[in-house]
């Protein structure tokens, strides 16, 4: 039986739109894995980056603690300070004299 040549030719046609085809969706594939190894390493950093700034809140929030702890305990020293300052005062008056 002989070829016929319209349908070679529209099977050379239709095989060398699938090679092309092939070799796009293979160079797409290979852009879309590099830019996937991109954000891959881009998201490490990040998250490097994260877990730096979580640690660094952390020692800022022991220090704010720290600190509020001391104005705690400088508020009562003043307090104290004042109630020794009045008691003082009133040693050796006489209840009425107040």
């Amino acid at each position: 039986m002989a070829e016929d040549p319209t349908a070679r030719s529209e099977f050379s046609a239709l095989t060398h739109c699938f090679e092309r085809g092939q070799k796009t969706t293979a160079r797409e594939f290979g852009i879309v894995k590099a830019d996937l190894t991109a954000a891959r390493s881009q998201v490490g950093n990040l998250d490097q980056k994260v877990r730096g700034l979580d640690e660094k809140l952390n020692q800022l929030v022991e220090e704010m603690r720290g600190l509020n702890a001391k104005i705690m305990h400088a508020k009562l020293d003043r307090n104290h300070a004042q109630i020794v300052e009045l008691l003082t005062a009133l040693v050796g008056k006489k209840p009425n004299e107040c």
